[in-house]
């Protein structure tokens, strides 16, 4: 059973991380963030079949999508006396979503091709793609608890005895692990997490 879903820089959603029990009801006013946190819930399943870039897309793509507000909010913002207003970004584009339950978590990472603003010679520069991506084991997220890893195109996987392999070829910027790893004798833990 998922017990906490995290969502960072997705549409209204600037930082969320969300408890959940057996039966979870979300409640609030217009333009809170219901559909957003239902969105996100639905990328990240999405992401478990490999085709989260291509919903991505079709929300209209990674700018879509993102949080929208500042990078920083100023003390001023927080006590109500300046409005919260976007801003150009100056530091990288990303897009957090994950999951953790009693057995294993999930994180995964998209950002644009090469940083803040992509390639501008690319007629992809704003295409998402996945950066990074993590599972372990257990509730929390901890370099002890790490079972595959993902940076770029490159994944790593934690044999049973403790020792890290790379995975054999690479995963393409626009797949998952979840998507593209879940084999049963290397990778056990993707296969959990995918199911």
């Amino acid at each position: 059973m998922i017990t906490t879903l995290a969502v960072e820089n997705y549409r209204s959603l600037r930082h969320l991380v969300v408890p959940l029990d057996r039966l979870n009801v979300v409640t609030g006013a217009n333009g809170t963030g219901k559909s957003s946190l239902y969105r996100a819930l639905r990328l990240l399943a999405d992401s478990a079949r490999g085709g989260a870039v291509a919903a991505l897309a079709r929300e209209g793509g990674l700018p879509s999508t993102l949080w929208a507000g500042p990078e920083k909010t100023s003390r001023a913002v927080r006590e109500g006396l300046r409005p919260l207003q976007g801003t150009v970004r100056g530091e990288p584009v990303s897009l957090r979503l994950g999951f953790a339950g009693d057995a294993f978590g999930y994180a995964v990472d998209f950002g644009h091709p090469g940083g803040a603003a992509g390639d501008p010679a690319s007629l992809f520069a704003l295409a998402p793609e996945i950066k990074r991506e993590a599972i372990w084991s257990g509730p929390v997220l901890r370099p002890a608890a790490v079972l595959s890893e993902r940076a770029g195109p490159a994944v790593k996987v934690r044999a049973a005895d403790g020792t890290w392999h790379r995975s054999s070829g690479e995963i393409r910027p626009y797949d998952s692990m979840p998507g593209e790893l879940a084999d049963p004798q290397r990778a056990p833990d993707v296969l959990a997490v995918r199911e």
